[in-house]
């Protein structure tokens, strides 16, 4: 069992809440029961290593403690037995670990047991483009780590093909967005490091058309057709989308607000779109 804080491991794992370190690395943490099994679940191949609480044979009742240790119930002594087992199936690198050196590799204020060090998955905008989806989300300069992984999440539940970020966007692997997906980050594919206009003419070009969402837009949700391949433009949290990249899609489309709210933020206009497009591609009559 791994019990030394300062041990050189422990350093490389937490600097992993750092970009610097995470792009020089080519690594990122999944942290909490949720994300880590998802991560095995769905793709083991990116996980390098897995670092788990020893409970020290303690019953649950006796391993709550105030502070930092999250109370353990039996439920979740169940499911991390789970989630080992399904990695001891896969082959993958298991490590024990005690509570503060959980602690000292997370990012998570409060650790939730378990952390997987895994390697970057974002994908090349070809093999995306190349399948022909049939509706994708494409994130233009946000910022915010948990409108974006909100995002990934709400693409990921309505079934779109992939969520493609600006190079100007947020880092996927933000320990925040990471967190915020809820595990949809090993869901489905996600492009990283394109700029907004190369990302708009790919996509155009592989025959999707390109829908600005906004709120100053001309065109009601209810009233665009969304039969056809298409992506979801989502711009900024706080300026919205840049007036060129508005000029460059086929349509600028606002959601109604039908009381008297000021607006709808990033995560919850892009949550509104996306559902609409399965809803009207897999029953047309609702158009």
């Amino acid at each position: 069992m791994l019990t030394n804080i300062g041990s050189d491991r422990v350093r490389s794992v937490r600097a992993l809440s750092r970009r610097a370190v995470r792009q020089r690395e080519g690594l990122f943490l999944a942290e909490g029961p949720q994300a880590v099994g998802e991560v095995v679940t769905h793709r083991p191949d990116a996980v390098q290593d897995l670092y788990f609480e020893a409970r020290g044979g303690q019953t649950p009742a006796r391993t709550r403690q105030a502070g930092s240790r999250q109370a353990v119930t039996p439920a979740a002594v169940t499911r991390q037995a789970a989630l080992l087992d399904a990695a001891r199936e896969r082959g993958l690198s298991i490590r024990e670990v005690s509570h503060e050196v959980l602690v000292a590799m997370s990012d998570a204020l409060v650790p939730q047991g378990v952390v997987a060090v895994c390697r970057n998955i974002d994908v090349d905008l070809d093999l995306v483009l190349d399948v022909r989806p049939r509706f994708v989300v494409i994130l233009a300069n946000v910022r915010d780590p948990g409108n974006a992984g909100t995002v990934i999440r709400g693409a990921d539940a309505a079934g779109a093909g992939a969520v493609l970020l600006s190079d100007s966007s947020v880092d996927i692997y933000n320990p925040k967005v990471v967190r915020s997906t809820v595990g949809s980050l090993f869901h489905l594919p996600i492009v990283t490091g394109v700029p907004v206009a190369t990302l708009l003419e790919r996509v155009r070009a592989a025959g999707l058309a390109l829908l600005a969402a906004d709120g100053n837009g001309d065109t009601l949700l209810g009233d665009i057709d969304l039969t056809g391949p298409h992506a979801w433009v989502m711009g900024n949290e706080a300026w919205g989308l840049e007036a060129d990249v508005r000029a460059a899609c086929d349509a600028v489309v606002r959601v109604p607000i039908y009381g008297r709210a000021e607006s709808l933020n990033l995560a919850m206009a892009a949550t509104l779109c996306l559902y609409r497009s399965p809803g009207v591609q897999n029953h047309p009559s609702i158009r």
